[in-house]
């Protein structure tokens, strides 16, 4: 009987190391899905479109990108965690559901940690903060003593957990009377910006860019460590007083839980080339993003890492979860 149990046991590990073979060998056989936490036009479906023009070619698949904005991306989340473990499918996401999210709610219908398998970094950036052309502050002086002022409360729009962070981080600053209007994603509320409807807002660099070079919306400040390439006239908040404010935002890759270990370094490898190329950099860079891979295990431990940071962050900044 112990030996029948011991042939029957060794068969189920050599299929189970024959399956994994042949998913390597074979992978992929069918189109990639990226699916996307945030509308059309956002800097992370910016990224998510580029990197899937690239791994079209390298792989020989085509790739749809499929965007499922609104709840703080919690539909996005939910429809990734639940696919297919084999591959093929890929959530494109940020900050907003790998590391703010746990701190912001009580409870999520997702698990950041275990719902997800890591594959790489791809990119990061600062945020820029914008006001409408119409809007009576005409540079971050302005706007900083004016929200310092009792009185007047400034209304923000957030299209994501950078923005509404950056935003309560500024309120907490300067003792100032906000009131966040949340949005499905950025692109409707820069509209509301552009029609004045807004008080100010924080943009992730690359959706903000053309907007501010269209002259449809006015920049005065960014919240990185240093200017930014394409706003070389814009000063960092940190330049303008606020002394250590740095907000950064990232973009990353992962598949659902369960996915086999050849699928995913196979990806990892073809993201860390993606990336590392020029063109893809200088394509990036345009839109004021700044690529960085990275390995599966490096990407393990910076969500880690970043869950405890946005955590901090957020419960510095008075932010009571939902």
């Amino acid at each position: 009987m112990h030996f029948v149990k011991f042939l029957f046991t060794g068969l189920l590990l050599t299929l189970a190391a024959t399956a994994g073979a042949q998913t390597g060998a074979s992978f992929p056989n069918k189109p990639f899905k990226f699916i996307v936490p945030f509308p059309a036009g956002s800097g992370t479906d910016t990224a998510a479109r580029r990197v899937a023009q690239e791994l079209t070619i390298r792989s020989g698949q085509s790739v749809v990108v499929e965007n499922k904005p609104g709840a703080s991306g919690f539909i996005a989340a939910q429809a990734a965690a639940h696919a297919d473990p084999d591959g093929s499918t890929l959530f494109i996401t940020t900050n907003t559901t790998h590391g703010a999210n746990s701190a912001l709610f009580k409870k999520l219908p997702y698990d950041p940690v275990k719902d997800f398998e890591p594959v790489s970094l791809l990119a990061y950036s600062a945020e820029v903060l914008l006001v409408s052309p119409q809007s009576p502050y005409q540079d971050i002086g302005a706007l900083l003593k004016a929200m310092r002022v009792p009185g007047k409360q400034f209304k923000f729009g957030t299209g994501n957990s950078g923005s509404r962070v950056a935003a309560e981080m500024l309120r907490i600053r300067l003792n100032a009377d906000t009131l966040a209007v949340p949005y499905k994603g950025t692109p409707p509320a820069m509209t509301d910006l552009m029609g004045n409807l807004l008080d100010f807002m924080f943009v992730d660099t690359g959706p903000a860019l053309p907007q501010v070079q269209a002259g449809k919306l006015r920049a005065l400040a960014t919240s990185g460590s240093e200017r930014e390439l394409q706003l070389p006239n814009i000063p960092t908040l940190e330049e303008s007083g606020l002394k250590g404010f740095q907000m950064t935002v990232w973009t990353a890759a992962f598949v659902p839980a369960g996915t086999p270990k050849a699928a995913i370094n196979k990806l990892n490898g073809w993201i860390q080339e993606i990336v590392a190329e020029p063109k893809f950099r200088e394509l990036m860079a345009q839109s004021g993003g700044k690529t960085q891979g990275s390995t599966v295990e490096e990407l393990r431990a910076f969500v880690a890492s970043e869950i405890k940071k946005w955590g901090d962050t957020i419960r510095a900044a008075g932010i009571e979860p939902d």
